[in-house]
């Protein structure tokens, strides 16, 4: 819909500007809910889309931004979502006249998903589905997602937005770094969301258009629908003692031109613009044709930190093949007890050894593989950033892996049967993701390459016809193991240059399956590894770990064009050292080290073996003192630097947790005493908590006792509780552009009656300049910065 209006209108589309720092512009305060205006100031809500079509706008949006079960049981409203979403869809479209479309406006449900967080992602789906259900009653002409700062959070809304049948759009919210406030990138993002039937992405909020850009220009490089950019009016500043935004309409209207001409076709304001911005937007990009070139390249799967492209002549892309119980009668075992530490280790080591992605297969008899894909793909994702391929013949266990997986997953993988096609490739189609096509069907195992050929074909035929692309899937011609189907590996090898020459499609080939049952399986494995890569292979599933895997893959892709100038094989040229194992690297470093470095990588199982073997000889203070504290300054530091972001940084947190369990179960009593005691609130009229609450997780763990007085929290509340608690440092969080007045006033109220009580404050909405000016002692850019603060305050 978005690109076909595009092309046809041959214009910039312009969106509409802010809605909730544009009521306080005029006058129009609100307690609770600014949604509930819907019904109780109807007018005044429809005379501010008026405007703004009036301003020119082609697309308003609705009134609903918190109108989800979430954020509206915050104040009670929680059984009034269809009524305040039908109430809002009214009011845009009376508003638009047929002027503008109207988008029904969704936000964020102001909760922590999983894996980080204690909401599920279907809990998530369900949730937005209620507030989505209105857009099809109220015939909204699209559905707007904004202002998502967590990708998985944007993943449900989106599904939920797709049972509709509507079109939706969806925005992230970027911070300075160029990533959302759980590391996700920009190019991750687009990536996930355009896979999903997005029909634009792009970013909102957070940001002014001057600092929007290098985030736009990252978008752009890797999508294939248009690209939206809705910036603030700047940064919130002090004025005459009013909350204003620093950029003029002129300025920021100058400005998204930049964003215009680095491929951005929708613009817009977010955070305090009003009509004047919208008005002058319009007459500043009316030269502008909107830029519909797509990027080229043939296929793409991520994590939400990490992108792999893949090709018919890119470099070779490697699947680790470890996770999976088959044969492997320790790793079954675990898993059938739930343990899944075993599990951890590998990906680690495959990552550690230079794999691109890791396949998951959790499928052992008795087990319930669906909650257990789930558990893993939770947990491997906090550990290492690669794509994942979640590995089953379960349609129930593939649903669990692709809903917990937050990026774009291969799903390995569908066959030829009737059942298989119809179970599998809809579970592709819903979630974005790319498949494997295995070359087999009911009637069992291929006996040559037509019969492989015929197969795939049909598997491709299948995939077309519900909208999933051919270049989403991958065809497995099947690895036989020599020792019983020896004359099978020829028949692979031709099946593979065929399906490449005839039908166009990546293909991949379990390995390993070649040697089974033989001696001298590596050097079986690596020669035909290297025959398959000359045919046309472009994804191995291998063990990574294994000797001179990376060594003949290198050579291959430098013999086989897939390196130009050998940039990758020269930069690998280097005499190997073969992956040593985890006993071995434990005896090269003491136990205070392993212990460091368990808590910077996450490593809980390790971490509490480590911390155990300490405390025979050593007291829990020597522990704190030299192990805890450097290991958490050193995830400190590497987040400064932006080697670690905010999943790393809580992993740390949780594993210095499970640490001190330890030395309690020991040592009752002897934890380290507390380094202070910090006030947490979020102000009065603010219902956001989850910076508030990551913040708290960091000063519990870096020694800090925290009183956490939750969110929309009145200054009388905070005062009496600082009173009566002896406290020497608040902080302060707000989110909204509305929530700035009560924050300045909590500052105030806190100054004239605890003179010594120190405060910081932080909040996507504020700047140093700012919080200075409205009497903050300290400015938090983020929870770390927090925790620094804090430390000062107490040292």
């Amino acid at each position: 819909m978005i690109d076909s209006l595009l092309r046809k209108r041959k214009k910039i589309l312009i969106l509409d500007g802010a809605m909730g720092s544009y009521l306080l512009e005029k006058g129009i305060e609100f307690k609770g809910a600014p949604e509930l205006l819907n019904i109780t100031c109807g007018m005044k809500i429809r005379e501010i889309h008026e405007e703004y079509v009036e301003a020119g706008a082609d697309i308003i949006y609705t009134n609903t931004f918190g109108a989800n079960p979430f954020k509206l049981s915050e104040f009670g409203l929680h059984y009034r979502v269809k009524e305040i979403n039908l109430a809002a869809i009214t009011l845009a479209k009376q508003a638009s006249k047929g002027k503008a479309l109207v988008a029904l406006s969704v936000g964020p449900t102001g909760q922590l998903l999983e894996p980080m967080g204690s909401l599920s992602f279907n809990e998530a789906v369900k949730a937005f589905k209620t507030q989505m259900e209105t857009a099809v009653e109220g015939k909204v002409d699209l559905i707007v997602i904004e202002t998502m700062t967590q990708l998985n959070e944007a993943r449900a809304a989106l599904l939920a937005a797709q049972s509709t049948g509507i079109p939706a759009v969806v925005t992230m919210s970027f911070e300075e770094n160029g990533r959302t406030l759980m590391g996700d990138t920009p190019e991750a993002a687009a990536v996930v969301l355009q896979s999903m039937g997005a029909a634009a992405v792009g970013a909102n909020c957070s940001l002014g258009p001057d600092k929007l850009v290098p985030v736009i220009d990252a978008i752009k490089k890797v999508s294939k629908v248009p690209v939206i950019a809705k910036p603030n009016a700047g940064m919130p500043i002090l004025k005459n003692g009013k909350t204003v935004y620093n950029t003029e309409p002129e300025k920021f209207s100058i400005q998204c031109r930049d964003l215009a001409l680095k491929g951005a076709s929708l613009i817009g304001g977010c955070c305090g613009t009003n009509p004047d911005y919208i008005r002058k937007l319009k007459s500043i990009l009316k030269p502008l044709t909107p830029d519909m070139n797509t990027p080229d390249y043939f296929n793409v799967v991520c994590s939400n930190r990490k992108l792999v492209f893949m090709g018919p002549d890119t470099p070779t892309v490697v699947i680790g093949e470890r996770i999976n119980p088959t044969g492997k009668s320790k790793l079954s075992a675990a898993l059938k007890k739930g343990d899944i530490n075993p599990v951890i280790d590998e990906a680690k080591n495959q990552a550690d050894a230079g794999a691109h992605m890791l396949d998951v297969n959790v499928s052992v008899a008795g087990i319930d593989e669906a909650s257990t894909m789930r558990k893993v793909i939770n947990t491997i994702s906090k550990i290492v950033d690669l794509p994942l391929s979640v590995d089953s013949s379960n349609a129930e266990a593939i649903e669990a892996g692709l809903s917990a997986f937050c990026g774009r997953a291969l799903v390995n993988s569908v066959n030829g049967s009737e059942e298989s096609l119809n179970k599998v490739l809809p579970l592709v189609k819903k979630f974005g993701a790319m498949v494997i096509g295995l070359t087999m069907d009911e009637s069992g195992l291929p006996k040559n390459t037509s019969e492989r050929l015929t197969i795939a074909e049909r598997i491709i035929e299948r995939a077309e016809a519900i909208g999933i692309p051919r270049k989403d899937v991958v065809i497995d011609c099947l690895t036989l193991t020599a020792g019983t189907h020896q004359n099978q590996a020829v028949e692979t090898l031709k099946a593979l240059k065929l399906v490449r020459e005839k039908l166009g499609c990546l293909t991949t080939l379990g390995i390993s399956n070649i040697s089974y049952g033989l001696p001298n399986r590596g050097i079986i494995n690596n020669t035909f590894l290297a025959m398959a890569l000359g045919a046309g292979l472009n994804l191995p599933i291998i063990n990574p770990l294994e000797k001179g895997v990376f060594e003949t893959i290198k050579a291959a892709d430098l013999l086989n064009g897939r390196d130009p100038g050998a940039k990758l094989f020269l930069m690998s040229y280097k005499p190997r050292q073969d992956k040593i194992n985890d006993t071995e690297f434990h005896k090269e470093s003491n136990t205070t080290q392993k212990l460091i470095d368990s808590i910077i990588s996450g490593d809980k199982k390790n971490a509490q073996v480590f911390v155990t073997d300490l405390l025979k000889d050593k007291s829990p203070f020597d522990i704190i003192e030299s192990a805890i504290v450097p290991a958490l300054k050193d995830v400190g530091d590497k987040y400064e630097r932006g080697e670690f972001f905010l999943p790393q940084l809580m992993l740390a947190a949780e594993t210095v947790q499970h640490v001190f369990s330890k030395i309690k179960e020991k040592f009752p009593g002897s934890v380290m005493k507390s380094r202070g005691k910090v006030l947490l609130a979020t102000v009065k009229g603010d219902i956001h908590d989850i910076g508030k609450n990551i913040v708290k997780a960091l000063l519990q763990n870096h020694g800090f006792e925290v009183i956490d007085l939750g969110k929309d929290v009145p200054h009388e509340t905070i005062i009496k509780s600082a009173k009566e608690n002896k406290v020497k440092l608040i902080g302060l969080s707000a989110l909204m552009t509305t929530s700035l007045i009560s924050l300045e006033k909590t500052i105030n109220a806190i100054k004239n009656q605890l003179s010594d009580c120190l405060i910081m404050v932080g909040g996507a909405v504020l700047t140093s300049e700012y919080a200075k000016k409205i009497g903050a002692d300290f400015y938090a850019k983020d929870a770390m910065e927090g925790v620094k603060i804090a430390q000062r305050v107490f040292r």
